[in-house]
């Protein structure tokens, strides 16, 4: 049975990106294109009635136009529109449908994080079956350069399985924040240094061991490269994509553990992207 890519569509001008992306990712893996639109059901039927007309006309023109833009071929592609709460459509129909991914354009409050909680993209990563994509980047640029924090947790291990298995061409960089106690108080006294770089050697090797069990479960593989940053895992993860920025990052949807044990996305992730998204399950 050929894969289904469920791309959920808001009609916005910063839906192109992804909507293209969806589209290349569909030709690439054989799968079929489900575009899908949520519309109002409190809206008088016949405006509704008028409105699904519009709204199809729309998706169909714009998947024309970006696949003339980027010289894309015609996947399977089907094209719909429903009424009802957004995320929880979007959620429904990729169980439904036994999507493989959802893909999702970025939203638009930009460099405000306070409010990205409650947006679709956000509930929608929270609750859905399987990885969501959310893209604002140009689909000419293959996601070569993938970025991928670690901490061996079952849902650390779930999202590096997803890199691994979806992006075998790609280069894998695994980040992992550590923190040794009395670094910052001992860093400066040779004897302090001497044990914990022989920590550090033996986290690494720890680490390359987890590492390579995952892949001889795996057979072929992309090339991995594994980095060791000290530090809090949410201000090293924002060094690194200030300094270095990948073309995809990949996290699990509860990576970030708050102080009241409350898991979130990272917010300010979504709020100011650096690059493309992967938010995948924890399971």
């Amino acid at each position: 049975m050929p894969q289904t890519l469920l791309f959920a569509c808001d009609l916005s001008a910063e839906n192109r990106a992804a909507f293209a992306r969806a589209v290349r990712l569909a030709v690439d893996n054989g799968a079929r294109l489900d575009v899908l639109h949520v519309l109002d059901p409190h809206l008088p039927h016949q405006a509704l009635r008028d409105l699904e007309d519009a709204v199809v006309a729309d998706m169909e023109r714009t998947l024309q136009d970006l696949r003339e833009d980027y010289a894309l071929p015609e996947p399977e592609v089907l094209i719909q529109t429903m009424t009802g709460e957004p995320y929880a459509e979007i959620v429904r129909e990729a169980h439904e449908r036994k999507a493989s991914l959802i893909m999702l354009g970025t939203h638009r409050k930009r460099g405000q994080p306070d409010l990205v909680g409650g947006t679709t993209l956000a509930r929608v990563m929270r609750s859905a079956p399987c990885p969501v994509f959310s893209v604002s980047h140009s689909p000419d640029q293959p996601w070569r350069d993938i970025l991928v924090p670690v901490d061996f947790s079952m849902a650390g291990r779930q999202v590096l399985r997803q890199a691994l298995t979806r992006f075998p061409e790609a280069c894998l960089t695994l980040l992992y924040a550590w923190d040794i106690p009395g670094e910052h108080e001992l860093a400066s006294n040779s004897d302090y240094a001497r044990w914990r770089d022989s920590e550090l050697a033996g986290l690494r090797r720890q680490l390359e061991r987890e590492v390579d069990a995952l892949l001889d479960e795996l057979g072929d593989v992309p090339e991995l490269e594994l980095v060791l940053e000290q530090g809090d895992p949410d201000e090293v993860l924002a060094s690194r994509l200030r300094r270095l920025p990948p073309d995809l990052l990949a996290l699990s949807n509860q990576y970030r553990r708050g102080r009241d044990h409350y898991n979130v996305l990272n917010e300010q992730l979504l709020a100011d992207p650096h690059c493309d998204l992967m938010i995948c399950r924890a399971w």
